[in-house]
């Protein structure tokens, strides 16, 4: 049997999380492969709608990185996004998908490797809840 390997969707901020990834990379860290990354401008512009239509289409998880409480760049957008995204993964949960499925974290461009470690840790998190039940809907 093929082990189960999610496919996820990691929104960075471009200004502390997205710089924190190239850190990772530069640093040659190992990360695991299926996450792929979305670079936003700042977490806040991470809508709802992106979070439900990645999962409707398949998306096994979403991971929305920004930059520490009092650190953004748009001196408010994190704090919006402290309240936007856990609303979005309770919704989810409303229907029938498991909330953990999301995740928001915050990692700073100097943090390399809290950013592997975050995804690392997503992937494996995701692995124990199993494919996005999603998948098998067809509309």
């Amino acid at each position: 049997m093929n082990e189960f390997n999610p496919n996820i969707l990691a929104f960075c901020c471009n200004w502390c999380s997205y710089a924190g990834a190239d850190l990772a990379g530069v640093n040659r860290l190992q990360m695991p492969p299926n996450v792929n990354v979305v670079r936003v401008m700042c977490s806040a512009s991470v809508k709802p709608e992106y979070i439900f239509k990645a999962v409707s289409q398949g998306i096994d998880g979403v991971l929305v990185l920004g930059c520490h409480i009092g650190d953004c760049h748009y001196l408010t957008g994190n704090h919006r996004t402290a309240k936007r995204i856990p609303l979005a993964a309770r919704l989810l949960g409303k229907v029938g998908i498991d909330p953990r499925r999301v995740r928001l974290d915050w990692v700073s461009a100097a943090e390399g490797e809290k950013f592997q470690q975050v995804v690392t840790e997503f992937v494996e998190d995701v692995k124990k809840l199993g494919p996005n039940p999603m998948k098998e809907v067809r509309f």
